[in-house]
């Protein structure tokens, strides 16, 4: 029995991973744009607001701004090395995979638009199978991915 749960805990780690490798993904491109608008951001004083109403002179608020800012870099670089090495890590075992494996894995995990159902129909029609063939195809190629991420 404990066999089976560790199975299972393994195959859904790997769903897990294999739903994470878009926003990965997105923190290794997007990071640098993000890290130069804070800098924009930390450059560039504060306008004032002219409403008519009374404000207070707050004579740390530059201050403040630019600690908030440094702390938003700091998290926006630690995110980034993390993504860094997930992809060190989840890269291999997806290389790995064959075409196909690959193919039926993005269809069924990685393509938000889908719904399951039309994930087995698009599975179907690209290897001309039937619908239980698919979901077998589908089954293998996570417990493939599984065994690469996280071994026995």
């Amino acid at each position: 029995m404990n066999i089976v749960w560790q199975y299972l805990d393994k195959k859904q780690a790997a769903i897990n991973a294999l739903k994470d490798y878009s926003s990965m993904q997105y923190i290794i491109e997007h990071t640098n744009e993000d890290i130069a608008t804070i800098h924009e951001k930390m450059a560039s004083p504060a306008t004032p607001v002219l409403d008519g109403m009374p404000s207070a002179h707050d004579p740390k608020a530059g201050e403040r701004k630019l600690v908030g800012s440094i702390d938003e870099i700091d998290v926006l670089k630690e995110r980034y090395r993390q993504a860094l090495e997930y992809m060190e890590w989840f890269k291999p075992a997806w290389n790995a995979l064959s075409e196909d494996e690959r193919f039926v894995l993005e269809v069924f995990y990685l393509n938000e638009k889908h719904k399951q159902i039309d994930a087995v129909y698009e599975i179907c029609d690209h290897f001309n199978i039937e619908r239980s063939s698919a979901y077998n195809k589908k089954n293998r190629a996570l417990q493939h991915l599984a065994l690469l991420l996280y071994g026995k």
